[in-house]
């Protein structure tokens, strides 16, 4: 294609893409051809998202819990995570008939259950299960993996478990992201993108593992969040901590539930060495995302959570709670 040519089509394209037009539509868009012949698929997702219009903070509704966290210990999976949400008061809290449902796991690592890289499945089982009795109309689940995504989908055992409970699951395709406004951008700039099924969830659901990391000592509620941004996620390591406040609370989940059944200890996040796994057999949730971390790397990983820069500037910019003595906190074991 001649040079002049390709522009027009760039332009057209362009035009195109600054509609805010659905998924179906811009497949259809794509396989017909048109503008779009000038580009690979990779090139003109990009574009899409490139030029889609800017989000809004995620808006979550208001919530009281009987508790500000629940920690549940047992054997059984299933039962420890549905006592935890029960002790809250229930999924009824949070989701409501016809709502549209993210259950947002860690699934960035091609690692099979045992080697606790990534969030159990049977947890986020669980959760999709509750969801449904809630009277969820879709629970959507999704992360933005490091390793090969079909292989990190189908080796942590979460697509099919979640596939099982119900949910769709699907990879988070380069067209589905928008630039994000930020009221009061800091460390994050406003055309840093976001997944869109994230932001306009009606409720979201975090559920992390719990794990050590390399560069932010610890993985937990806060760091999960870096799977709903996409871009260049190298460039989020740099003053990571206080992006990571800044991503959590763009997207603003509704619940943290922390899969504590068996954590990584060394090596993290990746792992790979069965000797750093600890069998600790709880679940731990909470509405409140600083109060969740500070409680799991106190008790699971004897950290002071104020020693952890992205928790305590997140308690700082009055994301939570980080004073574990001040929390009205319930643990159980069945």
């Amino acid at each position: 294609m001649k040079a002049s040519k390709f522009d027009a089509a760039l332009n057209k394209a362009k035009e195109i893409l600054s509609r805010d037009i659905s998924r179906k539509s811009f497949l259809k868009i794509l396989a017909a051809g048109g503008a779009f012949l000038a580009f690979s698929s990779t090139a003109a997702k990009r574009a899409f998202a490139q030029n889609a219009k800017p989000v809004d903070p995620r808006k979550r509704r208001s919530v009281t819990t009987d508790f500000d966290l629940t920690a549940v210990t047992g054997d059984d999976i299933e039962a420890i995570t549905r006592k935890s949400v029960g002790l809250l008061g229930g999924m009824d809290r949070f989701v409501k008939k016809g709502d549209v449902v993210v259950v947002k796991p860690n699934i960035g690592w091609n690692r099979t259950p045992e080697y606790a890289a990534n969030t159990n499945p049977a947890v986020v089982a669980a959760v999709i299960k509750m969801c449904f009795e809630s009277g969820a109309k879709t629970v959507k689940v999704f992360d933005n993996t490091c390793n090969d995504q079909k292989l990190c989908y189908q080796n942590s055992g979460i697509m099919k478990a979640a596939k099982d409970a119900g949910a769709t699951v699907f990879y988070m395709d380069d067209w589905k992201y928008a630039p994000a406004r930020f009221s009061n951008p800091k460390a994050l700039m406003n055309e840093w993108l976001f997944f869109k099924d994230a932001v306009d969830a009606d409720v979201f659901i975090n559920v992390p593992i719990a794990k050590t990391h390399g560069l932010g000592t610890l993985t937990l509620s806060l760091k999960n969040m870096m799977g709903v941004t996409g871009g260049n996620r190298s460039q989020i390591h740099w003053d990571m901590d206080k992006k990571l406040a800044e991503i959590y609370d763009f997207v603003k989940p509704d619940l943290n539930i922390i899969d504590a059944y068996n954590i990584l200890t060394a090596h993290g996040p990746r792992g790979g060495d069965l000797a750093d796994v600890a069998k600790k057999r709880t679940v731990i949730a909470s509405a409140d995302p600083v109060l969740a971390d500070s409680f799991a790397s106190k008790t699971l990983f004897n950290i002071d959570a104020a020693t952890i820069p992205h928790i305590k500037i997140a308690a700082d910019r009055g994301l939570g709670n980080i004073n574990i003595a001040k929390a009205n906190i319930k643990q159980v074991k069945i």
